[in-house]
């Protein structure tokens, strides 16, 4: 009986540690946090959407001007679409449109975050541009951090023109490995684009700040090396985590309008 007894201690031991350590992946910040009035800033518009499992989530759509490309933008894990005005202002400026989303449970947007949610977020959002008129091979898929391994997954199923890695990692459980041996990895899993990059077909351009404080630069490396041609890796000296757009300055709008032209040469 006292076997059984600890046996069941560690059970529900490692399932509370379980449950912490996937909640931990998410940092939302509800509306009214946030930097809302980013959006006058930078000339967005709201969009609502419904979601297959009936989930309604928030977006903003920055239009580009006499553009026919189009991004689907995927943030990472903290925040919320309100923080990421700087990348909103370069894409545009590149040459793209772009529709951000708001997770579920990010923002303005119902329900809670979890990897299969998050993955049918970004379906409804490449729905939407499909049917707002864009095709397939028109639609930039860019994710930022955790949003790279939604990015990855979503275009490993649907076609795109492209896809943007910005501080990518290879999966959930190598990241854990790496902050927390031996323990992590038993805890947390998932989110495992290397894994599923393979199955990618469009261009790929990788992002990485050389000193980025979260996800290793290495990681952005082997996900890169793991990738199909054509790809493309730029690296950024001196740059952390959240700082890829200020530290890598000019050079970061000139790496996505080269890109633009590359994966979708005469689109522009």
């Amino acid at each position: 009986m006292r076997m059984l007894g600890w046996l069941a201690f560690a059970l529900i031991a490692y399932g509370l540690m379980w449950v912490m350590a996937n909640r931990s992946i998410y940092f939302p910040m509800k509306y009214p946090s946030g930097w809302w009035e980013a959006q006058d800033q930078i000339g967005a518009s709201d969009i609502w959407l419904t979601t297959r499992d009936g989930v309604r989530i928030h977006g903003w759509w920055a239009p580009a001007e006499k553009s026919k490309v189009v991004t689907l933008y995927l943030h990472g894990n903290a925040g919320n679409l309100s923080h990421r005005a700087a990348h909103l202002r370069e894409i545009t400026m590149a040459g793209s449109s772009v529709l951000i989303i708001d997770y579920r449970g990010y923002g303005r947007s119902d329900g809670r975050p979890t990897e299969r949610g998050l993955y049918t977020d970004a379906e409804a959002g490449y729905r939407h541009l499909l049917d707002a008129g864009y095709v397939p091979e028109r639609i930039v898929l860019h994710g930022e951090s955790l949003g790279t391994a939604v990015a990855v997954d979503l275009a490993s199923r649907v076609k795109c023109g492209g896809i943007v890695l910005e501080a990518p990692f290879t999966s959930a459980r190598a990241v854990a490995w790496k902050a927390l041996p031996l323990i992590g990895p038993a805890l947390v899993w998932g989110f495992d684009s290397k894994r599923k990059i393979g199955s990618v077909r469009a261009p790929v351009l990788v992002l990485h700040g050389e000193e980025d404080e979260v996800i290793a630069f290495d990681f952005g490396k082997q996900l890169f090396d793991a990738a199909n041609e054509p790809k493309f890796f730029r690296s950024i000296p001196g740059g952390g985590h959240n700082d890829i757009v200020e530290a890598a300055g000019p050079k970061y709008r000139e790496w996505l309008r080269e890109f633009y032209a590359k994966a979708l040469p005469g689109k522009g």
